[in-house]
């Protein structure tokens, strides 16, 4: 005959686990990164399909000045978030989350239409490297005061195309400044070489060419998709980045 207090400390047990088995099948929170000349800003509707679906979300504020104070910056937003994160990039993001990917807590990483550096790689020297000679280049303009823009009347087309037209003009006219530091700054250790990837290639992509993104994406072994879109397809179809960003989150679980 079992005693009361066998059945009591059965109980206890029993109740013990639950808090257990309800973390290990608890989402994943997201952590975004921002790319150049934009800020997190752009991640809204992306961040309003996450929060929807149930996920936590951390939109990271880089100040883009320089590689290593993103990192650093991105970094604090992830010891700040509970639990394992997957850690978001787009465009120059993809750099600041090479590096800061390698964080113990960082379960997964997803690049959309990112630059994924190998060691002592930047994006420009990705970019410069990489990219093929029949390809336009981006329409940034000469350093100023050592910061990047891109031409306004260009960045549309280049950055923007299949966004509404509206938006993409405030884009233009809210650019942050790029600085060189950040677009030259090289990643020590990618964090892919440890880590589950997962990568969005857009196919009408006229920053980052799709071959290069191609050319990234197999090499840091990422699971990857193809996407119509422009380099803001982040802002333009944030239901199809929503939905690759939860496909990674379930994925880090394996």
């Amino acid at each position: 005959m079992i005693s009361l207090s066998s059945v009591l400390a059965i109980a206890a047990a029993s109740l013990m686990a639950v808090p257990a088995l309800a973390a290990e099948g608890a989402k994943k929170p997201i952590v975004l990164v921002h790319g150049g000349f934009v800020d997190g800003s752009g991640w809204e509707g992306v961040y309003a399909k996450l929060k929807k679906d149930g996920y936590d979300v951390t939109v990271v504020q880089n100040p883009t000045v320089s590689l290593a104070d993103d990192v650093a910056v991105t970094k604090r937003a992830i010891d700040a978030t509970k639990g394992d994160v997957v850690l978001v990039g787009h465009s120059y993001g993809g750099a600041v989350i090479t590096e800061a990917g390698n964080d113990p807590k960082v379960a997964a990483l997803v690049y959309i239409t990112a630059f994924a550096p190998d060691a002592g790689e930047s994006v420009i020297s990705v970019l410069k490297a990489n990219s093929p000679k029949d390809a336009a280049p981006p329409p940034i303009l000469p350093p100023q005061d050592g910061f990047l823009f891109l031409d306004k009347a260009k960045f549309a087309a280049a950055f923007a195309a299949d966004v509404k037209p509206d938006i993409a003009q405030f884009m233009a006219a809210s650019q942050v400044p790029w600085g060189l530091g950040a677009a030259g700054g090289t990643v020590t250790t990618p964090a892919w070489k440890e880590k589950k990837s997962w990568y969005m290639v857009t196919t009408e992509d006229r920053m980052i060419p799709p071959a290069v993104q191609r050319m990234m994406a197999k090499r840091a072994g990422a699971a990857t998709i193809e996407v119509a879109g422009s380099h803001a397809i982040y802002v333009s179809k944030p239901g199809e980045v929503a939905k690759l960003i939860e496909t990674a989150a379930e994925g880090a679980k394996k």
